[in-house]
């Protein structure tokens, strides 16, 4: 058999073994029970947002909202079945290590927002709750502007996260539960 007839019927057989490797393991995804994520199954029609109209969160929160679910965001609490209050939205630097000369050389990044879901009769759907997010990341003082970018990066896709964290709290509220 020549050379290139043989590389020929190789890369044939490796290209079958790389055709069933996807294929068993988008089988292996589909059995396990893992999906894209949906909608979010808010069981509200209409919802007040509390945020403060500067608050970066607050903003990418109603939009993901409106962009992901059937919800209706409206403007005043007098609108809606339920109202979302952040009671506190805080970011945090934390030193975790530091080196010989008591320089910073690891720090933990931490966005802390608390919520609760309520109506105007005094229902609670969701009593006050924190929700803490963390990121850890190495410090160089030879690199401080791209540390700080980075850091920047981080709280951004942190907020995204947080945005998310949000979203399936409120699809898992069981309106027949309710706190007064």
């Amino acid at each position: 058999m020549p050379l290139t007839s043989a590389l020929t019927a190789r890369r044939r057989l490796l290209g079958k073994a790389l055709g069933l490797s996807v294929v068993a393991a988008t089988a292996n995804l589909a059995g396990c029970g893992w999906h894209l994520r949906g909608e979010a199954n808010i069981p509200f029609k209409t919802i007040h947002i509390a945020f403060a109209p500067s608050s970066t969160l607050g903003n990418e929160f109603k939009r993901s909202l409106r962009t992901s679910s059937k919800i209706k965001v409206v403007d005043t609490p007098q609108e809606a079945e339920a109202i979302l209050t952040p009671s506190g939205e805080a970011r945090s630097k934390i030193v975790l290590s530091v080196d010989a000369a008591a320089r910073a050389r690891e720090y933990r990044l931490q966005l802390v927002v608390a919520i609760r879901v309520h109506d105007l009769k005094g229902n609670e759907f969701l009593p006050g709750e924190s929700i803490i997010l963390t990121r850890d990341v190495s410090f160089n003082e030879g690199q401080v502007l791209a540390k700080e970018y980075e850091d920047a990066l981080l709280y951004r896709d942190m907020q995204t996260d947080m945005v998310q964290q949000i979203l399936r709290r409120l699809g898992a509220i069981d309106r027949s539960r309710v706190v007064n």
